[in-house]
């Protein structure tokens, strides 16, 4: 829900299906509805929330996969180009279940469940 949905556009162009939530679920719903919709759809959860890492680090969760954007303009036509063209570089590892970090100038991509000291 914090993500605009001018994202279903952006990533269909690029090739991947993508729903925006409230076309599907309550714009109230909490983020462990959306989180285990996702993990049960087998669906990439693309946001700015921070709760989701956080979630999936706290209960050391093997899913969703989720993309965590930390841009200060993720609409900015060549962050969206950056963003779809790393999804795609990484979407073998986000079908396994990972979490991939894309900010201003880097990109981390890490495999989950993510455990303490790994």
């Amino acid at each position: 829900m914090n993500l605009s949905p001018e994202w279903v556009g952006v990533l269909a162009a690029g090739k991947l299906a993508a729903v925006h939530w409230s076309e599907i679920g309550s714009p109230r719903a909490p983020d462990t509805e959306i989180m285990a919709r996702a993990r049960h759809e087998g669906w990439v959860v693309l946001t700015q929330d921070l709760d989701f890492p956080q979630t999936l680090f706290a209960t050391a969760a093997g899913g969703p996969s989720t993309v965590l954007l930390r841009l200060r303009d993720e609409l900015n036509e060549r962050q969206r180009k950056r963003v779809t063209g790393l999804i795609l570089q990484g979407r073998e590892a986000l079908e396994a279940g990972s979490l991939l970090v894309i900010d201003e100038s880097k990109a981390r991509l890490r495999r989950l469940p993510m455990l303490p000291g790994r």
